[in-house]
């Protein structure tokens, strides 16, 4: 037998020998050996560097090695080196043996939600060993995963000094890109918190949408797992998790309209891809439709809040002029609503296209003052707005 020939024998009965000696708790964490064979044959040139991490890889291990390389996109079997994979690899069950919520972690979650050098298609930063050493100082008094879940969204801002800017570089920016600039969009921003979620153990994946029901654009966010069930967070948390601004919207996202759908990301391969606002036709970063929890979370809160007489509504119209203010003169429009610093809310006004009572509303709660934030022909704009029990009508003009 040539050496090719023998070495890719011996090379399919090692893998074989991993495989079988693992224990899976699921379908997640078993690829298949054809999934590593189409793997190491798709990484051409590359092939031996992934050969490398199976060799090399402590047998602990051997099950993250396997499960990396027999789903990851083409351009990483293409180009990473197995120094980035064993370091990656080696320092995430690193967090696995110093943390009682990932040693608790069901196989099938560590693989794909803590071990994944990547979210999406961002650039491939050595991130993992930065971020640990940064985060882990904050959750090594933390006894569940819920309360490290809460340190890291804690501290992370200042940890790390970056802020949501529109003026980054690109919005699908690494953990390194991001720092380097202090400066993220949504993206850049979800794809850092749940790399510093990851760096410590905690399973996270980013969701989001590529176009708000409403046409207003993209949002991306982060989820993070507890306990078997899957919670959202952002890098400028609520209080508690499961509560942001975007919820009314995320409430009324379409599930059969991938536009208007919401998904969240893995590294496995699943039967749909997440869609990218910068890329539309990039399609190898795995998704699931998420949208029926989203949709499910608004109705409970609408419940909550009909039943619990503490909340009121303030409807939002936009004009061009303070002149001009029929139904036929109504202009679409941009508005975020804030709470002191708090964003709780953001929609866009209706046009004279929709009927008349279809208003943009926020739902807020009685006796407190508000901030809508638009843009009008003359740049940023702000209009305080005085709630007490009984629904408020807005007017802004965007001349």
């Amino acid at each position: 037998m040539k050496l090719p020939a023998l070495l890719f024998a011996l090379s399919v009965s090692f893998f074989n020998l991993c495989l079988a000696q693992s224990k899976h708790d699921s379908a997640i964490s078993k690829p298949n050996d054809k999934l590593l064979e189409t793997a190491l044959v798709k990484a051409g040139s590359n092939r031996a560097s992934l050969e490398q991490v199976l060799q090399d890889v402590p047998e602990n291990m051997k099950e993250g090695a396997v499960f990396l390389i027999s789903y990851m996109p083409q351009r990483d079997l293409e180009s990473l080196s197995s120094d980035f994979l064993l370091r990656n690899i080696e320092l995430a069950y690193r967090a696995k043996a110093k943390f009682p919520w990932t040693k608790q972690l069901p196989d099938s979650i560590f693989l794909n939600e803590v071990l994944p050098y990547a979210v999406l298609n961002e650039n491939r930063d050595e991130w993992r060993e930065e971020l640990f050493d940064r985060f882990s100082k904050y959750v090594e008094s933390c006894k569940t995963l819920r309360e490290a879940i809460a340190a890291v969204n804690k501290n992370i801002r200042d940890e790390v000094m970056v802020d949501y800017n529109t003026q980054r570089k690109r919005p699908d920016q690494s953990p390194s890109e991001s720092i380097d600039q202090g400066m993220a969009s949504c993206s850049g921003l979800s794809i850092l918190l749940t790399d510093a979620f990851r760096a410590v153990g905690i399973p996270s994946r980013v969701a989001g949408t590529l176009n708000w029901y409403d046409n207003r654009g993209n949002h991306n966010w982060c989820e993070v797992w507890i306990d078997g069930k899957w919670y959202f967070t952002e890098y400028y948390p609520d209080k508690e998790l499961n509560r942001s601004w975007f919820l009314a919207d995320a409430g009324k996202a379409d599930v059969n309209n991938r536009q208007h759908a919401i998904y969240a990301s893995s590294f496995k391969s699943t039967e749909t891809y997440f869609p990218l606002a910068w890329d539309t036709e990039l399609k190898y970063v795995h998704a699931v439709n998420v949208t029926p929890v989203y949709t499910a979370l608004y109705n409970e809160q609408q419940q909550q809040i009909n039943t619990d007489n503490k909340h009121t509504t303030i409807y939002v119209i936009a004009y061009e002029t303070e002149t001009k203010t029929t139904p036929e003169d109504r202009k679409k429009c941009n508005v975020d609503i804030f709470q002191e610093k708090d964003q709780v809310g953001g929609g866009s006004t209706k046009d004279a296209r929709q009927d008349a009572n279809d208003r943009l509303q926020f739902v807020v709660e009685k006796n407190k003052t508000y901030t809508l934030k638009y843009n009008s022909k003359k740049g940023a704009e702000e209009k305080q707005v005085r709630v007490a029990a009984d629904p408020v009508t807005v007017a802004v003009f965007l001349e």
